[in-house]
């Protein structure tokens, strides 16, 4: 019997459900293969950046975070780290008329809103307020507003005054060293001074954490300032300059023109004050050069014996003729010149001297080139090109016919007191090993006898007021007329001393300038710098010698026996 196979045949619709779960497992399959691949994929990709990272990159999310916490722009502190500039948040006053939607922009009117501001803010304009108000236009009502001045604004009950909070900077010190520091203006950026040389580190995240240190000291700032203020005032000139400088550095302690301005405030008027007086303003600075003549002649050996008298009476140069204020005998040694402030021995010492070698080494000095120091305004000498005649040396002798900064002068006087090396100024702190090498002026016997001799004229001469008790002391007076319409204007002088301490092992230099001295009371009528810008470095020595490690001590000063004790005073 032969058996018979029996076939089973599906339906069509169970076919289709079986091909349909064949195809989902497949995907599913698929799907799990692409999700263990890229989480491979994924998991490489961190371990190679964790490697990277190992190996010395940075993370981007960190540095985000340190930007956030860093200010918008990074301080500024004097030396000893007190705080000169910094950012801060301030308050704003800003109208904004779409505060309430489209209509009416205000719930008072302009007129009223316009008062209550000026009750808050006394010095604002109501009538200008109000018409900007009544305009529509949006802008700022006031730039700069205290916590409890935006306090008063919002309890006047107007949606459209709003107080907007800003990156702003201040300056703690106020106006003091205004030029040194300059500002900060709306785009964020530098302007003038330091803020404007700096502004690049100061903007730098890597470096905003870090205040910059300048060579400022703000306790010697202070005091130069004062005395300058003081002696401007007492003799009612229209501007006062100084600096104090390290002679071994070239870091400047202190430096102020006055008037000043207040960087918190930049106004028409302080727009008008920023132009600095020491690094900008070109002047003659008269008799304060008859020193640095005297050393390049020692130095040469044009003059070796200082007992040898010249002739003091009028000298004739062609068809000029050089004369001294008065009458001061018939003839004069080298330290008797400049106990006295002689033009006619000084243009003596330059014919010994010679033309060419006083201009190289006036140019060693600095004198033909723009003061070295980083502030952006720094004005160029009036300086005579080509080979010098006779009078025109004589002239620059003692201080005419050359016209440069305070700060020429000041750098000039350190390398003469220092041992004869000449440094570019600074407004940054220096490290020891930062401190340029600089470029030998005079030999170092030169700068020992200039020495003793400016001690002298502080002793003996026109320097005599700035002789402060225990400071050794020393330095030169200069006062010069200033040159105008048809000439020099005999009723203008500039007025300079610029001096050294303590001479027997000199450490600073001090320029101290009034521009326009009156003769008052103050100063017994007189203009001339022994009278009045003497006196300002006499008074500011004692200030500042403390501070900055240099004590007064009586048992101590140069030796001046080899020098004839010439007393007897004259007017430089």
């Amino acid at each position: 019997m032969t058996a018979i196979p029996i076939t089973r045949t599906m339906p069509a619709g169970m076919v289709a459900l079986v091909d349909m779960r064949r195809s989902l497992l497949l995907t599913a399959r698929y799907r799990v293969l692409w999700v263990v691949l890229i989480f491979l994929l994924l998991t490489a990709a961190a371990f190679a950046r964790i490697a990277w990272l190992g190996a010395g990159g940075s993370a981007p999310q960190a540095r985000t975070v340190e930007e956030a916490l860093l200010p918008p722009r990074g301080e500024i502190a004097d030396r000893n780290g007190v705080p000169l500039a910094r950012p801060f948040e301030a308050y704003a006053l800003w109208f904004n008329p779409e505060a309430m939607g489209k209509g009416t922009p205000l719930v008072k009117s302009p007129e009223v809103v316009a008062a209550r501001l000026a009750r808050i803010f006394p010095d604002l304009d109501a009538g200008l307020v109000a018409r900007q108000l009544a305009s529509g236009k949006s802008g700022y009502l006031r730039r700069r507003v205290l916590p409890e001045e935006a306090n008063l604004i919002h309890a006047i009950g107007e949606p459209a005054l709003e107080t907007p909070t800003e990156g702003d900077r201040q300056y703690p010190q106020g106006s003091m060293a205004a030029h040194i520091l300059g500002y900060v203006a709306a785009d964020g950026h530098g302007r003038v001074g330091m803020e404007a040389v700096l502004d690049q580190r100061l903007l730098d995240p890597a470096l905003r954490g870090e205040a910059a240190a300048l060579s400022m000291d703000v306790r010697v700032q202070g005091a130069l300032e004062d005395e300058l203020r003081r002696g401007m005032l007492m003799v009612n000139a229209v501007g006062a300059a100084g600096i104090v400088l390290d002679v071994d550095t070239g870091e400047v302690l202190a430096l102020a023109s006055l008037p000043e301005f207040d960087p918190n405030r930049i106004d028409a008027e302080g727009e008008q004050l920023m132009f600095n007086r020491v690094t900008n303003q070109v002047y003659e600075l008269g008799s304060t050069f008859k020193p640095l003549t005297v050393a390049a002649a020692i130095d040469s050996g044009a003059v070796s014996d200082l007992s040898y008298r010249y002739s003091a009476r009028p000298f004739p140069v062609g068809r000029y003729t050089i004369k001294d204020s008065h009458d001061l005998g018939e003839s004069l040694t080298v330290p008797e010149m400049l106990i006295h402030s002689s033009n006619v021995v000084t243009a003596h010492v330059v014919d010994e001297l010679g033309p060419d070698r006083l201009k190289r080494y006036m140019a060693d000095l600095g004198m033909d080139e723009r003061p070295y120091i980083e502030l952006p305004a720094r004005g160029f000498p009036i300086w005579a090109s080509g080979d010098w005649p006779r009078l025109r040396a004589m002239t620059v002798g003692y201080g005419h016919g050359i016209a440069v900064t305070p700060l020429h002068l000041a750098s000039a006087y350190a390398a003469m007191v220092n041992g004869g090396i000449w440094r570019p100024a600074t407004l940054h702190k220096l490290a020891p090993g930062d401190v340029p090498k600089g470029r030998r002026v005079f030999k170092a016997s030169t700068s020992a006898r200039m020495n003793q001799l400016l001690r002298m004229i502080t002793v003996y001469g026109t320097g005599r007021k700035a002789d402060a008790k225990g400071y050794r002391v020393g330095g030169k007076t200069g006062s010069a007329e200033k040159p105008g319409k048809g000439g020099y204007q005999r009723s203008t002088l500039v007025s300079t001393f610029a001096a050294a301490f303590p001479m027997d092992n000199p450490r600073y230099v001090i320029v101290a300038m009034l521009d326009e001295p009156k003769g008052t009371i103050a100063s017994s009528y007189q203009r001339t710098a022994a009278w009045n810008a003497a006196p300002i470095v006499g008074r500011l020595v004692p200030r500042i010698g403390p501070i900055l490690g240099v004590r007064p001590d009586d048992r101590r000063d140069v030796d001046l026996t080899d020098l004839d004790p010439l007393v007897g005073g004259g007017e430089g």
